[in-house]
């Protein structure tokens, strides 16, 4: 099919918004559209006056923000080719990704600033704050001239005002052409540079236009970003879709809790919600479960007659808490726990599971909430195949393939990476191993590299061991490992919990051997747990909040 010029969508989103509020950093500024063309504009300068020339790389590290989607906006429409880091990675792997990247200039955040060392990446010719696009470090006199004269420049070039009919970006030559190249966050302690095309951004946003755009979530709408912006899941469905479609974004600028977000879903009032299984999950088993956990409660939704109007107005509840504006809540990066997500389906509650990867920009599969089949991730998005690989997808698991305009063109400067996850006949094999029911619902069932090997040849899916685990009491996380061909349960408890509840060590210890053994009545033979173990600390993380599994392996 012929897909339309990307660029030339930011270009006509400008224009058309122009006086309309466009990013708002939460508690601070409000930056219109035509300010975010005026900050475009000004950084076009800079690049054109330092050298840029269309193709090269130009990293970006920082917590999201106002200028850092300013910055991003400004590569792509210049012709560079971004390369967004997650803030979270530590200053070596910083270093790595932009030398592998060959970045000719970084933006960093405040935070990440203090963080990194210069002299470990020689090959960048500069390094800009994101708050004020200063220069932390310039290595060129054209960079350090450019930056120093810019707005001279700008006067010069604009010498009565900026208005939008000078708004005229670049427009890629061919969907094929490289946009940006995105480093996986990882659970399996490998970064790789996926390269994400033009066409795939497209598709991305045209899925999103599809399903909410067109119906649900209008031109002004309030929309709050949540996860990190050089996360593909959060770029897509938190920034991009929402900039082009003319909706006002919020921006959280710090690290989002519990808390902030519950506060900021009041504030705000968005109009859809994309999230991860663990902050709806944390929302409502710390502000929702308390409160229909009485014993009055348990009676009332016991009785047919009343339960149906308590679990309306439990809905009530939970919907307010997420601002109570929404069309339905998005969630993706990673499995649901199965006892939040019965709650959510037994209330009604407008909610949806989708699947992707960083490979595909990132949507793989998705359903409308009120057509998605509980414990699957939907059907395959528009612009994708989806395909089990086993002899019969229904009851046997396989590995999920895919193919479509989503699909990444490779690995940068890994073509060994590429050729052994995307196919001759272009299928990406994506590691993952699923079902599918007779109406094309996918059923996600774990990791093919985390699949353990029962003592007489079983296939054990650990997530779903962990799954049934982490709703027992006072279980705040787990991961569950093979030692010795025995299973072992690792076990982060909710320690507050525990200590509200006057528990000691010991006792503490008492309630996880309880629990192993009533896991153990849930499972088969081969699937059950030998040991449970405490961990003092909560499992390290990636961004999209999935446990780093093969620190614990």
């Amino acid at each position: 099919m012929e897909v339309p010029c990307f660029n030339e969508l930011i270009e006509k989103s400008i224009i058309k918004n122009w006086d309309n509020d466009a990013i708002t950093d939460y508690h601070a500024s409000t930056l219109q559209y035509h300010d975010v063309a005026r900050k475009i504009e000004k950084l076009h300068i800079m690049f054109e006056n330092s050298g840029v020339v269309r193709g090269d790389k130009i990293a970006l590290c920082g917590r999201n923000s106002s200028g850092w989607a300013a910055a991003f906006l400004a590569t792509l429409t210049y012709g560079a080719v971004a390369v967004p880091i997650l803030h979270e990675f530590t200053a070596e792997q910083i270093h790595n990704i932009v030398n592998h990247s060959e970045a000719k200039l970084l933006f960093v955040g405040d935070v990440v600033a203090t963080t990194i060392d210069p002299t470990k990446m020689p090959a960048l010719e500069g390094i800009i704050n994101i708050p004020d696009y200063s220069l932390m470090l310039s290595r060129t006199d054209k960079l350090t001239y450019a930056r120093e004269h810019l707005n001279e420049m700008f006067g010069k070039k604009y010498p009565k005002y900026f208005r939008r009919e000078h708004v005229n970006y670049y427009k890629e030559q061919s969907p094929e052409e490289l946009a940006l190249i995105n480093y996986t966050s990882g659970t399996t302690g490998f970064s790789k540079g996926v390269m994400i095309p033009y066409r795939a951004l497209w598709s991305n946003y045209d899925f999103a236009m599809d399903v909410i755009g067109r119906d649900h979530v209008k031109t002004g709408s309030n929309t709050l970003s949540i996860l990190p912006l050089a996360h593909m899941y959060g770029m897509a469905f938190e920034f991009i879709f929402e900039f082009i479609h003319g909706c006002h974004i919020f921006f959280l600028t710090r690290v989002p809790s519990p808390a902030i977000i519950a506060q900021a879903f009041a504030d705000i009032k968005p109009a859809i919600i994309i999230a991860v299984p663990l902050i709806i999950e944390k929302i409502i088993k710390k502000r929702v479960f308390p409160k229909i956990q009485g014993n009055l409660m348990r009676l009332l939704l016991g009785m047919p007659v009343i339960n149906k109007k308590v679990n309306q107005k439990i809905c009530e509840e939970v919907t307010t808490a997420f601002g109570g504006n929404f069309y339905e809540v998005i969630v993706g990066g990673a499995a649901f726990n199965q006892e939040v997500e019965s709650f959510m389906k037994q209330i009604e509650f407008p909610y949806t599971v989708g699947y992707g990867a960083t490979e595909c920009a990132p949507i793989i599969c998705y359903a409308d909430w009120k057509t998605f089949v509980p414990g699957s991730c939907g059907k395959a998005a528009i612009h994708m195949e989806v395909h089990i690989d086993s002899p019969d997808p229904e009851n046997i698991p396989g590995e999920i393939m895919c193919r479509g305009l989503n699909v990444m063109l490779g690995y940068y400067k890994n073509p060994e990476a590429t050729e052994q996850c995307i196919d001759k006949d272009g299928w990406f094999h994506t590691g993952d191993l699923g079902t599918m029911d007779a109406d094309g619902n996918v059923f996600i069932k774990g990791r093919s590299k985390n699949m353990l090997l029962g003592a007489n040849g079983q296939n054990i899916y650990p997530e779903e061991i962990e799954d049934k685990l982490n709703s027992l009491v006072l279980v705040a996380e787990s991961v569950v490992v093979q030692r010795d061909e025995k299973l072992v349960g690792l076990v982060y408890p909710d320690f507050d919990e525990a200590k509200s509840m006057g528990l000691t060590r010991d006792e503490l210890e008492k309630v996880m051997e309880q629990n192993r053994q009533d896991l153990n009545a849930l499972m088969p033979v081969y699937s059950k747990v030998s040991a449970i173990e405490i961990r003092e600390e909560e499992f390290a993380k990636t961004p999209k909040k999935s446990i780093k599994r093969f620190l614990y392996t």
